[in-house]
């Protein structure tokens, strides 16, 4: 298991996007050399945990649980596939694009080490948006993503570091509790009688979706 690029996207103004200035850091491209890795800070205030990554819209992305964005190159490879285009490293917006990893599958609460130093947690699934589908002009894109069910994963950082392209990445911790990204994102979206299913990854999980898992359960024991 590799990390194949390391990506980072610079602000643009795009038509698709909501965000208040109408820039959009999606369009992330692969750099050369070692980049710093680091938790960004709470989420509304703290953007990518990859130096020189924009996150524009901090309102729904970044933040310590969203830190860092991985998507398996072999899931791009599928969908390139299907598409009948090309698709680079970095073009779902990924900050790390991974070869010989299931990302998707990865447990909540599973621990990849990357390099020698860094060491990232899995949090969540990504959910589709705007402007995700604005970026790839895609019809019906946040509809098909959804089907497909290969969200990727996002990240938190639990030891900081450097990485770079051709690093090798090592699942060092890995949760016996079943509760997959892939999971969690059918959870919150459109699978919600999984939502209690996800109690079992507790504290890994991302906060917004384990207050939703809270949430159902305590409506249906009323």
């Amino acid at each position: 298991m590799k990390l194949l690029s390391v990506n980072v996207g610079r602000p643009r103004p795009v038509p698709y996007t909501d965000q208040p200035q109408g820039v959009t850091g999606i369009d992330k491209r692969p750099v050369d050399g070692l980049v710093r890795v680091a938790a960004p800070g709470p989420k509304g205030t703290g953007g990518s945990g990859v130096a020189g990554d924009a996150v524009c819209d901090t309102r729904h992305h970044g933040g310590d649980d969203q830190a860092v964005y991985a998507f398996a190159r072999e899931d791009l490879d599928d969908w390139e596939r299907e598409l009948g285009r090309t698709l680079a490293d970095g073009c779902f917006g990924e900050n790390l694009t991974t070869d010989g990893l299931d990302v998707s599958g990865a447990l909540i609460g599973e621990r990849w080490r990357i390099g020698s130093e860094v060491v990232l947690e899995v949090t969540s699934g990504r959910i589709p948006c705007r402007t995700f589908q604005g970026h790839l002009a895609e019809r019906g894109w946040v509809r098909r993503f959804t089907r497909k069910g290969a969200t990727g994963a996002y990240l938190r950082v639990i030891e900081p570091g450097g990485i770079r392209a051709g690093d090798s990445i090592e699942i060092v911790h890995r949760p016996d509790h079943g509760v997959t990204a892939a999971m969690e994102f059918r959870a919150v979206t459109t699978e919600r009688e999984l939502l209690p299913r996800l109690l079992a990854a507790g504290a890994a999980l991302h906060p917004e979706s384990l207050a939703k898992a809270r949430k159902y359960v305590a409506v249906q024991a009323r």
